[in-house]
């Protein structure tokens, strides 16, 4: 088995690694890697549903996609991932409890005792230390999780609150757990650094056959070519979204504005705007002038930018109907 630590922190391409090992590697994989601070959703999921917005925009949170299934997860430099594919036989595919061993028996030997979860995530002292999930591709399975070493749970915290019922779709859901950082409980002062090392080496140790392995040049162009094409683009972090209906209302002095969208593919097919709100201008110009762009605040602020939104929402600009949107 490969044993890889990341050089790199940049969280696309440390997805786009994972769809790289896994799909263009025949070897078994065991991975580490740290991201600077991201949100990472899973492949299911609506993406501006299960973000904070403003926050994430306002603190420069990056938000990627991942190829397998589950919740959304926050990354930052006090947080580590681990990764493992493996070649597996057909109908013994998935396996969390395998996948999962030797990460729990590392940590054993650092004095803590983790348990698997119903949901497959990682507890300690019956909080969640990790979050995991999979994905099957061929007879080739990539399982993959986090460690909550010393994160910042208030950023955490913040940029993970959801959407609430402004969304009505059919993607995967995120179920909010009790959390809680490793250092918090070892017996021992120890860093991530320190973490990292330990962690590891106990693992590589007790693989058969591992081999420490360093991206090759090839390696990193092509890992390179996949965070350059998918994995740091719109259309695979925001586009991919199942589609959805969006529902948002505002009080303002002149009125109630209620705001209905039809969401696909990101891109925003079907706009209407109702209430008792006072108006100079025809609302149907607003509606139409949105429609057709994706739903994302600055490609919106640019297509609105010739527009004067309290002509026909009358006491609302067009920051705050942006607002509105999201």
């Amino acid at each position: 088995m490969l044993c890889i630590v990341s050089p790199n922190t940049d969280p696309y391409f440390n997805l786009a690694s994972e769809e790289y090992l896994l799909k263009f590697k025949s070897e078994e994989i065991f991975l580490l890697y740290k991201n600077s601070p991201s949100i990472v959703v899973g492949k299911h999921q609506n993406t501006l549903a299960e973000i904070n917005l403003p926050f994430v925009q306002e603190l420069d949170i990056r938000v990627g996609r991942r190829i397998s299934g589950g919740g959304t997860v926050f990354h930052d430099l006090g947080n580590l991932n681990f990764a493992f594919i493996t070649n597996e036989k057909e109908g013994e595919l998935v396996n969390y409890r395998k996948a999962t061993a030797p990460v729990i028996e590392a940590m054993r030997q650092m004095g803590l005792e983790v348990q698997l979860g119903k949901r497959n995530e990682l507890l300690l002292n019956g909080l969640k230390i990790s979050g995991t999930a999979s994905h099957v591709y061929k007879q080739r399975v990539l399982h993959h999780g986090t460690l909550l070493f010393s994160s910042e749970m208030k950023i955490l915290t913040s940029a993970l609150k959801t959407g609430g019922n402004k969304f009505s779709d059919r993607a995967v859901k995120s179920v909010r757990s009790k959390v809680t950082n490793i250092q918090e409980h070892l017996p021992e002062i120890m860093d991530l650094e320190d973490f990292q090392t330990r962690l590891f080496e106990t693992i590589c140790s007790d693989l058969e056959g591992s081999i420490l392995y360093q991206y090759s040049e090839s390696d990193l162009k092509e890992i390179g070519n996949l965070t350059k094409s998918k994995f740091s683009t719109w259309e695979w972090n925001f586009g991919y979204s199942p589609k959805y209906q969006f529902t948002k209302s505002l009080d303002l002095d002149s009125g109630r504005v209620d705001l209905h969208m039809n969401v696909e593919k990101g891109v925003i097919g079907e706009v209407k705007i109702e209430g008792d709100f006072n108006y100079e201008k025809g609302i149907h110009h607003l509606e139409e002038r949105v429609t057709g762009c994706i739903h994302d605040p600055e490609t919106l602020r640019l297509r609105l930018s010739d527009m004067d939104v309290s002509e026909y929402i009358s006491g609302m600009n067009n920051e705050e109907f942006l607002s509105l949107m999201f």
